[in-house]
């Protein structure tokens, strides 16, 4: 579009004290001549845009003049590109926005953003975990929210039933690699796995989005509704102190700890530490592998599920080489 074309070179004029028409011309992949026409039509609309002929001549801003587009300060340009840079790295519209944006910053901030825009590099794999997959569906999500259209879903649950629905877009969410679709709906909020959509259709239909939606107070009710069936079964364990923090990698916040003296397991103490879990099983599953290195003080739901648990293990192996 030419309109963007000219903001284009409005923003190159600004970081360049004088230009030609031909070095336009290559920055902007145009021809001289559509270069020159876009010129004069700044020219023309009453931007101070003005040649200057012979040796040495070219395009300039009359007297310096500068359009601030971001109207930033030093700190905030480099807190913003630092937070930006990562995330334009694998997507092309998003990084040209960016080197967009450097040019439209005075001069003097220009060299510290750029080079905040590179300072930070973003790896959210995990060390020996399989590549993750861009979610599918993402983009189409994220224009309905931005545009706040009904979205039309395939959706298959956790049970397995795939079931057709309409929503209204609210917001995306990444949770750790995870990404989820916030929406309205007859019910309520509710929240989807982008991973699990088989289909995403956004409509010409507005969406009905509260004029006071607070996304992220959203979310944290989610995921403290979540958080509470993650662990309606607590089992309480004394464990050595020193290896409390490898409960807590296992358990994640779904540990509360109570420092003990010691009682002859571990010279550096010992700590009683309740652990939850979905079911006795899940929490069975999570200490089988401590051995004798924890004692299980309950609930006996949890102690027969350890005591299955070993039997089996001893029923297959014992015996065997």
């Amino acid at each position: 579009m030419r309109a963007d074309r000219l903001i284009q070179v409005l923003l190159h004029l600004q970081s360049r004290p004088r230009v030609t028409a031909a070095e336009l011309a290559a920055a902007l992949e145009v021809s001289v001549a559509t270069a020159r026409r876009d010129l004069e039509a700044l020219s023309a609309a009453g931007v101070p845009v003005y040649p200057q002929r012979g040796r040495g001549g070219g395009w300039s801003l009359l007297g310096g003049a500068r359009t601030d587009l971001s109207g930033l300060t030093a700190p905030e340009a480099r807190a913003l590109f630092l937070l930006a840079g990562p995330a334009t790295a694998a997507d092309g519209e998003a990084s040209s926005a960016l080197r967009k944006l450097v040019r439209a910053l005075p001069t003097p901030f220009r060299a510290e953003a750029e080079a905040a825009a590179v300072a930070t590099v973003v790896d959210d794999q995990r060390w020996g975990a399989a590549a993750r997959q861009r979610a599918p569906h993402l983009d189409a999500l994220r224009e309905a929210v931005v545009r706040r259209r009904r979205v039309r879903l395939r959706y298959t649950g956790a049970t397995g039933r795939t079931s057709d629905r309409v929503v209204d877009a609210w917001g995306v969410v990444d949770k750790d690699g995870t990404w989820y679709l916030v929406a309205g709906t007859e019910r309520g909020p509710r929240t989807y796995r982008v991973d699990r959509i088989a289909e995403a259709e956004v409509t010409g239909e507005p969406a009905e989005v509260p004029a006071d939606l607070d996304l992220a107070a959203v979310w944290a009710q989610v995921v403290e509704e979540v958080e509470a069936l993650r662990s309606t079964v607590w089992a309480t364990v004394r464990v050595p102190e020193r290896h409390v923090g490898v409960l807590r990698a296992q358990f994640g916040r779904h540990v509360e700890v109570e420092v003990v003296a010691g009682d002859g397991m571990a010279d550096d103490g010992v700590a009683r530490v309740r652990v939850g879990a979905p079911t006795p099983l899940d929490v069975a599953r999570h200490l089988a592998g401590w051995g004798d290195g924890i004692v299980v003080e309950g609930p006996p739901e949890v102690r027969a599920e350890l005591a299955r648990i070993g039997a089996e293990l001893v029923s297959r192996y014992v015996g065997t080489r």
